[in-house]
This record gives C-alpha cells, structure tokens and sequence, in this order.
C-alpha cells in the first residue's frame, strides 16, 4: 500500500549540507534509506525552497533516469537547490534540457566519443599517463590529486576541444572553483572579474564566469583560425539551420570541460586509495588481465564521483510506494544506488571479479542523459590501472584524504602518497 504524503520518513542525515560527505559516502544513512519501503523525505532548508525526495535503490534511479518526460531536467533545476526562472535559461546547458532539445545539441558532440573515436585517442592517453606517472616515481611521492588524477582527464578533454596546453592548469582551476559553488566556502562573487548576479551562473560560481569568459575569447580564435577540434565544430554547427547562440556555445565549452574532467577525475583519486585498501584485488588483477574491465568498473561504481542528479515531475505519479505530485523533486543518489543489496553482493566489497551486469548508476541509470563521456572515462581510466600494474608501482599513504567540499561530487582534493 501506498504511503501518504502527511507518512513521509525523513531522511537520516542532512543531505543537503556538503559536511555529510566531508569523510566520503554516508553509507550508513543511505543503507537505511534502501532499507525504507518507500522514498525518503528532506524538509526545505538553505538554498532548497520546497523539500524533495530521495531515491536511493538501483532500480527506481534507473526508472527516473529513463523517463525524461515524468522526470524533467528542463522543469526546475538539476541540483538540489533552487534557481529563478530567469536563470534557468542564462545557465541551461545540454544537461538541463530536455529531448528533443537535449538530443538535437548532443548530437553536436556526440560523434568525439563513440567508441571508434575513442580508440583513436589511446596513444595520446597513454602518453599522458606516462609522463605523470614517471614524474611521480622520480619525486617518489607527491600530492596524488596534483600529480596523477587532475592533470590526466582535464589534458584528455582539453586535447579534443582544442584548448592549448598552456591553459590546462587554468582550465582545472576554474572547474576546481566551479565545484566550490556548492561547497560551505564558495568564491567572492568578484572572483575572476565577475559582474554576474551569482544566482545567473551555474554553481552560482564566478568561476562559471571565468570559464564563459575564456570559452569566448577561444572561440573568436577558432572563428579567425579553424582547426581539427571540438571549438571549431561546435563553432561551426548548426541547430534548426541556426549556429550556436553565444549562451549556448559557452554553456557547452563549460559543460564539456567540467564533465570531461571532474568526474574522471575523481574516479582517479580514489583509484589511489582503493589501491591501498584493496591491494590483495589489484594483485589479482596483475596475476589475470582479463579482469580489467571488470576492476575499472568496480573502481566506477565504489567511487561513485556524482553524487546526485535532481528531476522534478511533470504529472502526479507513485514512485517505490510514494504518491509524488507535479512540481515535487526526486534526487537519484547514485553513490546510494551504486552500493544497493539487492542488486550488488556483499556492495561494500570491492571486487574486480564482480560481474559487469547488472551496471553501476556512476555514468546515469540510462536514458537521455546517459553519459557522454562514459567510453572515454573508461578507456582512461583502464589505462591508467595498466600502467601502475606493469610499473610495479606500490602506493603508500602518507597522509589522511581530504574530500572535496561537496554534496554534488565525491571529489578528493588532497592526498599525499609515497611510491616503492
């Protein structure tokens, strides 16, 4: 039987504040939620107006993620808290737009990341990977996160966009700050020569500025001087016979270097700590290659980089048991979802043996926003496990991580580690 809304069980811990997940996944409070026959219930509070609901088991996420019609992306916002009407549009990339909208501009871009595509960049990966793993065995040690996993995806994307290695290290900067819009120590809203109102960036981040600003100033160079990149094509495009507005052009440049790069990212900064923990399963891995597709998933699912995504519904529907109503918000925890015991034995084992079917939640639950990237991260990702395995690298912590502060993504922003 149904629950009613006046029956709502709240939620065990504050999801919405980034101190939550200041040690990583609050995996005994999603437990619980799993646990729950129906959804569980967050009173409005912060920057959050009217309440939502989480969705927490791997089933009900796959079935919110692929109903773009019931769930919108477009209605509302895809984070938890709330913006203006007017800053829907000033901040709407391809992610917080519907199909057919939503299909017709991730068409654009689409075709850099099938699988043919993807293969092609194997070289330049592996050529990446190997300098920064070399300069850390030489330093035999370092800042992880500096060294190995913000450096590598943030190169990766930015080669295929066509953005100048030189402006690597800025491009991590700003997608850094970006995430700092959702963190308790957000920038000075004057921060990279901002004049925005904040709530018309995403993130509600002055970093969005800076990223829109550089979007700008390398699209008129592409303008003057095509090249073989993903400017220059995303210059050129068109939509409905129509070339990308100049909202649209920088949403997208912001949008592609935030996802190309954050959530590889993070995957590659715990890479670093599972290593530790898990060594006896990395051993096994170098003793039986054919496992590695089954370890870069599992490295996927435990990592769980986006924590959420938000939808909000169109029409009154039921929902695990739950009457939800037009206009209610539904948050896919991912990291929840990822860890479900009815889907994954024993979730909080790690396991390269682990079976590939079912699928994470990491990447979506499917559907139209299923992510772009996903074959990329993966190749990367697959790579860069090859490469420590066949150095012989043995990580050491020399230090405690420090997570990003974030309910959005699970991010390590430091971790100092010593090679042998």
């Amino acid at each position: 039987m149904a629950t009613t809304r006046a029956e709502r069980l709240l939620a065990p811990a504050d999801l919405q504040d980034p101190a939550t997940f200041s040690q990583g996944i609050p995996q005994e409070a999603f437990a619980e939620m799993r646990a729950r026959p129906t959804l569980s219930w967050t009173p409005p509070s912060g920057g959050d107006r009217t309440g939502f609901w989480s969705v927490t088991r791997h089933a009900p996420v796959s079935e919110v993620s692929r109903d773009a019609d019931l769930y919108s992306s477009a209605v509302g916002h895809i984070q938890i808290y709330d913006i203006d009407e007017d800053a829907l549009s000033a901040r709407a990339s391809m992610i917080d737009l519907d199909p057919p909208v939503h299909t017709r501009l991730r068409r654009l871009v689409s075709s850099a990341f099938t699988p043919r595509h993807v293969q092609s960049y194997e070289t330049a990966v592996r050529a990446r990977i190997a300098e920064r793993l070399d300069a850390l065995m030489q330093a035999g040690g370092g800042n992880w996160v500096e060294a190995v996993a913000a450096p590598i995806p943030i190169g990766v994307i930015c080669d295929i966009m066509g953005v100048p290695e030189s402006d690597h290290d800025y491009m991590i900067e700003l997608t850094d700050h970006l995430v700092a819009g959702t963190s308790s120590k957000p920038l000075e809203a004057g921060a990279y020569g901002n004049t925005t109102d904040l709530r018309l960036l995403p993130f509600n981040s002055p970093a969005a500025h800076g990223i829109n600003e550089y979007a700008r100033a390398l699209g008129e160079r592409r303008r003057a001087e095509p090249a073989d990149d993903l400017i220059t094509k995303l210059i050129e495009a068109e939509v409905d016979g129509e070339r990308l507005t100049d909202a649209e052009f920088t949403n997208f440049f912001r949008l592609m270097v935030f996802a190309g790069n954050e959530t590889t990212r993070a995957s590659m900064a715990h890479l670093a700590l599972h290593l530790v923990e898990f060594a006896d399963q990395f051993e096994r891995l170098r003793s039986d290659p054919s496992l590695l597709d089954q370890a870069v998933e599992e490295v996927i699912r435990y990592s769980s980089p986006i924590l959420y995504f938000r939808r909000t519904l169109t029409r009154d529907t039921v929902l695990q048991d739950t009457p939800l109503r037009a206009g209610d918000k539904v948050v896919m925890w991912y990291a929840a979802a990822n860890f479900d015991e009815e889907v994954f034995d024993e979730p909080l084992r790690f396991d390269v043996t682990r079976p590939l079917r079912p699928p994470n939640v990491a990447f979506g639950g499917g559907g139209a926003h299923f992510c772009l990237g996903a074959p990329l991260a993966r190749l990367e990702l697959a790579i860069l496990i090859e490469a420590i395995l066949s150095r012989g690298i043995d990580l050491r912590l020399a230090g405690d991580p420090v997570h990003v502060d974030s309910n959005f993504v699970n991010g390590i922003e430091h971790l100092e580690v010593e090679v042998r």
